[in-house]
């Protein structure tokens, strides 16, 4: 399989071939904090190879002391970008920056004992199209 994806200005754009292990959705106090959400969606392979196809702005990468989180980002627009781990044995996505349509489904949420305390029942509320009026 191949699948294509960028950041939010384009600057750098990347192609990953192969196949994905696992797509979690982590609720780590890490995860939450360089998403700003209530999750981080991961996809993870250990066969799967990146490609760099454009890098006009530069990759940062910041590892948290003391733990083995990684976030690799845009310093233009600062989208969370593939990284590898684990010198190199494995290959960390996140999912929102692919650009090709991804068939694979998350197959757990993890780290679920740090969940946001208002990450309750989301499917309950209100949805809207476009920003509400």
């Amino acid at each position: 399989m191949e699948y294509l994806g960028s950041c939010l200005c384009k600057g750098i754009k990347f192609k990953v071939t192969g196949n994905f292990e696992h797509f979690y959705l982590c609720h780590c106090r890490y995860c939450r904090k360089d998403t700003g959400s209530a999750h981080a969606a991961n996809l993870f392979s250990t066969t799967a190879k990146l490609e760099w196809i454009k890098t006009e702005t530069e990759i940062r990468t910041f590892r948290q002391k003391k733990s083995d989180h990684v976030k690799a980002f845009c310093t233009n627009c600062g989208s969370a970008l593939p990284n590898l781990q684990m010198e190199g044995k494995l290959l960390v996505i996140p999912a929102g920056c692919l650009d090709t349509k991804l068939k694979k489904r998350p197959d757990a949420h993890i780290f679920i004992s740090n969940k946001a305390n208002w990450d309750e029942s989301l499917e309950k509320i209100n949805k809207f199209e476009r920003f509400p009026d």
